[in-house]
């Protein structure tokens, strides 16, 4: 059986990686039988989660995972179009390498609250002297990572005015449909899912969550999602 090794769950949701979540969510809505193994990034392949073990398959980076997944299982994007398969990845892109940074920002550099919280759902599960060093390093090296992608070089205003534009994208594209192109779910729907419960569901207060809130869409879209797909955590 399919293994997916990802960070223990935490916040009542079903992970604190915006990208573990996606790929669960995409295996959910699949129906995809899986089994978890919780872990840390330290010793996974390219040093992150999720990452996934197939058989004698070791596969890493959701992008290549949920290709697998087409692959090999269930193909939620067989039926689109060329023109729908370019909007999914359009606002795939504009998630996973935009709002992604404004997320991360939020976590690791916004407020000290955001950040304790943040440490204690990630490293909590290591002995403290262990666990103090690891956070050190990695808020580093994640610091470093958000400064190097642009997001840090800004200030917080204009870090969430640029991470609002990208909500009032995705609650425009998905208006009042119940998936993000119709009345069933593709992978857009797993990654956005991934990224929104990330945002507007967990403890990390920012005006950025403060304005996801606010589109009635979108804070319904997470519930309806949660609730059909991971009944386990209601």
């Amino acid at each position: 059986m399919l293994v997916l090794y990802q960070f223990e769950r935490t916040w009542g949701n079903p992970n604190l990686s915006h990208f573990c979540c996606k790929i669960e969510t995409y295996l959910r809505m699949a129906g995809i039988e899986y089994t978890i193994k919780t872990t840390l990034p330290l010793l996974a392949p390219k040093g992150k989660l999720p990452y996934i073990e197939d058989g004698d398959l070791k596969l890493a980076d959701s992008r290549f995972i949920i290709q697998h997944l087409k692959t090999h299982y269930k193909n939620l994007d067989q039926h689109l179009n060329p023109a729908e398969s370019a909007l999914a990845l359009a606002m795939q892109r504009l998630i996973e390498e935009h709002l992604f940074w404004a997320t991360m920002y939020s976590r690791w550099q916004y407020t000290d609250a955001n950040w304790q919280i943040n440490k204690r759902a990630i490293f909590g599960v290591l002995p403290p002297v262990i666990r103090d060093i690891a956070a050190i390093i990695y808020r580093y090296k994640i610091n470093k990572q958000i400064y190097g992608h642009g997001t840090g070089r800004h200030t917080a205003e204009e870090i969430f005015e640029l991470g609002m534009l990208d909500i009032d994208a995705l609650s425009a594209c998905l208006g009042d449909k119940k998936y993000f192109l119709g009345n069933q779910p593709v992978s857009l729907d797993a990654t956005a899912f991934g990224f929104l419960i990330n945002t507007l569901g967990c403890p990390i207060e920012s005006p950025l969550k403060e304005y996801s809130l606010s589109k009635d869409n979108l804070r319904k879209y997470v519930n309806r999602i949660k609730a059909e797909y991971y009944p386990d955590l209601q």
